[in-house]
């Protein structure tokens, strides 16, 4: 099931009361999101978390995207 939304710039989405997602521009067919989330939540990108290894000593952090305030 995924709920769709409609966005503008600089309008938010808040999820589970401690993740803020915003849009901050929209340019052609891209969207750019800026997201805030305590340090312990992880982000991926999909095509990143595909790629992502198995193996839980692999280094990810390199494509992991880090969550700043």
């Amino acid at each position: 099931m995924m709920l769709v939304l409609s966005r503008k710039p600089n309008e938010s989405i808040v999820i589970n009361e401690n993740i803020v997602v915003t849009i901050l521009d929209v340019i052609g067919n891209r969207v750019r999101l800026g997201i805030e989330a305590p340090r312990e939540v992880s982000v991926f990108r999909t095509e990143v978390l595909e790629d992502k290894p198995d193996k839980p000593d692999t280094p990810v952090s390199k494509r992991q995207l880090r969550v700043t305030a």
